[in-house]
């Protein structure tokens, strides 16, 4: 890979990629081999949309954005109808799909160069036809710095409130193992030192805040991780009924909170829930009948001498007091899973989306259940149902010699492998 500058390294990063409407074989399940960290939304007649991204091996500048479709409540899965592949060492990750208050779908995404470039990028597209199987969609937009990898929350005032996180430079410095050429060695050895320094300075789970309908951003304020236990953040907001947020976010640890008094301008210091938990995404939100669902791997409180949780058996609970105290337990998946997303539906459905073996099984799954579910510990309800099928890769990863027509090759022709997170 020739040497570039780091403003050119930005410049790639930021520039618009046309989605592909017609993904050819290439993308096809057979070439697939890694896929995860996916996300859910339903449309007001009932589409159900799940984005998800692969590519290469793993976290790396193959990863591109999958979007695809089901018309009948996620019994079955259109193939992908839209791809968002940059070109180059730029990737496209950690999607997110939403339906706003006016009924748009929006689909977002992360566009950085390589695995981070310092300034990662937030960029989404819309559609107003989210019951169509084929929707027109707006032109790519790019919207602020940071990582978006959570749904926006609609606050009480009208405001749009969206959960983006500026990381440390030293996430680059810790996965600089998975960087090709060049930059394999640091690259913020490329960053000026003022350069570092800002992007030390902000760094942060962040809100920003829109009052016109997702046209503009504003920053608001940044609720801080201790450094020892800075990870990706990936953090989720729930209003409370007394108008403050709570902030969950991602720690080294497992799960912190901070609290806002002041619709996100100041933030508590974050601290410790005491939910086991390993250091994976979480998914949190208020239910239409006003109690809070919480999707966590494991149980809610630890037993003297369990091994410390990992990323298995994905739990739904449900909070009745703000968060206080939790009730219920729905085992969603026992094996290996991550990153859960969801939605409702107005009846009161709950999906939950997920990914099963990134690598090995390279399996997209949801949940399909209710609150009665959940407090019974058991699927009691007549529709509900638990590891569907939404997408199964079965891409096996080729020779050195034999790795023409998939996606990932170096400027030698041999295979990039990467480790992921």
């Amino acid at each position: 890979m020739a040497k570039l500058t780091y403003e050119e390294i930005l410049k790639e990063a930021e520039a618009p990629v046309q989605p592909n409407f017609s993904p050819g074989p290439e993308y096809a399940d057979s070439r697939r081999v890694f896929q995860g960290i996916p996300s859910i939304e339903r449309a007001p007649g009932g589409r159900l949309w799940a984005a998800w991204y692969a590519g290469g091996q793993g976290e790396s500048p193959l990863n591109y954005v999958l979007l695809a479709t089901s018309a009948n409540d996620g019994e079955s899965w259109s193939r992908p109808l839209m791809v968002i592949d940059p070109p180059g060492n730029v990737r496209a990750c950690d999607p997110n799909v939403w339906l706003d208050p006016a009924k748009r779908l929006w689909l977002f995404w992360m566009q950085v160069h390589t695995l981070h470039d310092g300034r990662w990028g937030v960029w989404s597209m819309t559609t107003d036809e989210p019951d169509k199987e084929h929707p027109a969609w707006s032109a790519p937009r790019r919207l602020c710095d940071g990582v978006m990898l959570n749904k926006p929350t609609v606050l009480s005032n009208g405001e749009w409130l969206f959960t983006i996180s500026h990381l440390p430079a030293k996430v680059m410095d810790n996965e600089k193992r998975m960087l090709p050429g060049f930059l394999r060695r640091n690259l913020r050895a490329l960053l000026s030192p003022d350069e570092a320094q800002r992007i030390d300075g902000r760094a942060g789970a962040c809100v920003y805040v829109s009052s016109d309908r997702g046209a503009t951003l504003v920053q608001r304020g940044c609720a801080r991780v201790p450094e020892e236990n800075s990870t990706h953040n990936e953090h989720m907001v729930v209003e409370k009924q007394d108008g403050s947020l709570w902030m969950l976010v991602r720690t080294s640890y497992g799960i912190g909170s901070a609290v806002s008094p002041d619709s996100g301008v100041s933030w508590s210091p974050v601290v410790a829930t005491g939910f086991p938990h390993p250091s994976s995404r979480f998914f949190i939100r208020r239910l239409a009948s006003g109690s809070i669902l919480l999707v966590k791997h494991g149980p809610l409180h630890s037993t003297p001498g369990e091994p410390k949780p990992v990323r298995d058996r994905l739990t739904a609970y449900v909070s009745a007091d703000q968060g206080r105290s939790w009730q219920g337990g729905l085992m969603l998946e026992e094996r290996e899973c991550t990153y859960p997303d969801g939605t409702q539906a107005p009846d009161g459905t709950i999906y939950i989306i997920y990914d099963h073996g990134r690598r090995k099984e390279k399996m997209i799954m949801m949940a399909r259940f209710t609150e009665k579910d959940i407090m019974a510990g058991k699927l009691v309800s007549p529709r509900s149902r638990l590891r569907i099928v939404v997408s199964h890769a079965t891409g096996v990863i080729p020779p050195a010699e034999d790795w023409s027509g998939m996606k990932g090759r170096n400027d030698s022709g041999q295979p990039l492998i990467f480790t992921g997170i």
